[in-house]
Order: C-alpha cells, then structure tokens, then sequence
C-alpha cells in the first residue's frame, strides 16, 4: 500500500519531524513550505496536512482552494492556533483539526481514520509502521524493503488477535487460550516462543521491539 501525504509547512524542523517520521511508517511524504504550488501535487496526493501560519497565503485560503478542487481528498489542519475561532474556521472546510504539541502516535492514527473514511484506504487494509496489512487476503507486505512478510498459521493467528485488541494490555492467558483454544498452564513458555518469533519477522528491530510490547508480569499489548 503506497500511500502519499501533502505536508505543507514552513517550520523546518516541523517539516522534516513530520516527514522523517511518516516515511518510517510507509508513507511517500511530499514536504513543501508554502501552499502556491499545492496544487501541483494534489493528483498524487491521498492526505494533505496543512498549517495555519504560512508565507504568502494562509492555511485557510489554501485549504479552502484545495477543497473546492478535491473535495474528496482529506485535509487535517496541524497548527499551534488553539482558540476555538480558529478550530471553527478550519473545520468549516477541513476534515480534521490538531494542536502542536502532538503525540506521532495519534497524528498517525487520525491520518489512518481520515484514509479510511476518504476510501483510500479499505476497512480490509492497515498500515501499522512498515507493516502493511491486508486482511483480506491474509498478507502482510513490509514497505520498508517492499517484501511479503510471511508467518507460520499460530503466529499469524497470534498477531491477528493483537490486530483486534489494538492498544489493549492482553494477558498471556487470553492470548493463549483464544489462539490453541486450550487452557493456559502458568509458565508454559510457548506463547513467550511464539511472540519472539514474530518479532523476527514483523519488528525493525527484534531486540528493541516497537508493534508488540511486552507488559512486564502480565502479557503483551500491540501498539497502534
């Protein structure tokens, strides 16, 4: 899933922040400072973000010009103006409106619902990090070396069921029992075997491990 976000900033820490991050997510991330030439990149473009305070035109004008011509496209207003003048302004024509400071976490999961609702990308379809998810058809592509990743039926069923409890500490009792439908015995390690070896197959980094946390004493919770 090639996904492309129309950053248009002019804080050039901001702007590179945003892109660095985004594009270690999986997203193609088209950077520019001002809004004059915005809608030159528009055909290519699944999610635009926008700040208020730009050189030359505003955030509001160009926003309000992107929409008119796309209007199926999503545009999220990011921005330090926090006044509710300002907030109603934005989402006279915006989709969505955030505040810096911001988690990347949540700037990443209100992109998601934004693609999701514009229809670029299917309820079927996830982008969690590098990984993308299709559950549809059962495949699971890494965008970062663009390769299918592939997994054994109990961790593929293991990482589903974290895939439906995104965000929620599970114990290694539930996952255990929804997964070999058997009852769990404390301290069998199978599950704790299980979970090592897909982290070497989903995570960056299997040692430092950022989809699938282990909450010490109790289970495992998958970070979305």
């Amino acid at each position: 899933m090639d996904l492309t976000i129309l950053h248009i900033e002019d804080d050039p820490e901001i702007g590179s922040w945003v892109s660095e991050f985004m594009t270690e997510r999986g997203y193609k991330v088209i950077w520019i400072n001002s809004g004059h030439n915005a809608l030159e990149h528009m055909e290519g473009a699944d999610i635009v973000i926008l700040d208020i305070m730009l050189p030359g035109l505003d955030g509001y004008t160009i926003g309000q010009r992107l929409k008119q011509k796309y209007p199926e496209k999503p545009i999220m207003m990011l921005t330090a103006r926090t006044s509710i003048e300002d907030k109603l302004q934005g989402l006279s024509f915006a989709d969505d409106y955030m505040t810096k400071p911001y988690h990347p976490d949540e700037l990443e999961a209100r992109i998601q619902v934004l693609l999701r609702r514009s229809g670029a990308v299917s309820p079927e379809l996830l982008q969690l990090g590098h990984l993308s998810i299709d559950r549809k058809a059962n495949r699971i592509l890494n965008s970062k070396t663009n390769t299918e990743v592939t997994l054994t039926g109990k961790q593929f069923h293991i990482f589903m069921y974290l895939l439906d409890h995104p965000n929620q500490i599970l114990t290694q009792t539930q996952i255990y029992e929804a997964v070999w439908e058997d009852p769990y015995i404390k301290g069998d390690k199978t599950l704790m075997v299980h979970i090592r070896h897909l982290r070497e197959k989903i995570e960056l980094d299997a040692s430092s491990p950022q989809i699938i946390e282990t909450v010490r004493g109790i289970g495992y919770r998958l970070k979305e």
